[in-house]
């Protein structure tokens, strides 16, 4: 489900405020804006994955990073991923800014992901405790398993997880 009053902030390909839009307009009309990707990992170097809920507006069911979204206007873009982290997974880490990443992906409905997104990673060691609205499911896997999943079978992965993974990890 989307809130109808919820916000992205427009930007240009440098990451420069050019305004704001309703998110569903954003994604329906394809407008450039900011968004960020959380990647957690464990002690061994797993990967969180979460399986996104069948009520999300897009995507819903695929596998992708842990977490994911879009700053609110005038909401720091590291202070948002926190943010979302916590209300999709239940939990709180620190959070290193690693990379950005431009892409524009059809994630079906008529939606598209038109995005300049910031990779956000941390280290985690505990058990969350996922959001029923936001997550369906979620597992640990290694970078290998994961290249040879995706590979097998990429319409299981969200298109941003799918780019995201092999800018952090080229195979």
């Amino acid at each position: 489900m989307i809130d109808e009053q919820e916000q992205v902030v427009l930007v240009d390909e440098q990451d420069v405020e050019v305004g704001v839009a309703p998110k569903l307009a954003a994604h329906m009309d394809p407008r450039l804006h900011r968004a960020f990707s959380v990647f957690v990992f464990d002690a061994e170097g797993r990967m969180l994955l979460q399986r996104r809920a069948e009520g999300k507006y897009h995507s819903a069911g695929l596998w992708s990073n842990t977490a994911c979204g879009h700053p609110r206007p005038g909401e720091p873009t590291a202070q948002a991923a926190a943010r979302r982290l916590d209300e999709e997974m239940g939990f709180l880490c620190p959070l290193e800014h690693r990379t950005t990443m431009l892409y524009r992906a059809d994630v079906g409905a008529g939606l598209v992901e038109h995005e300049l997104d910031h990779i956000f990673v941390g280290v985690f060691q505990g058990e969350p405790v996922p959001h029923p609205d936001e997550v369906s499911e979620w597992r640990w896997a290694s970078i290998a398993d994961l290249h040879a999943d995706v590979a097998a079978a990429p319409e299981r992965y969200t298109p941003w997880f799918r780019l995201a993974l092999e800018k952090l990890f080229p195979e």
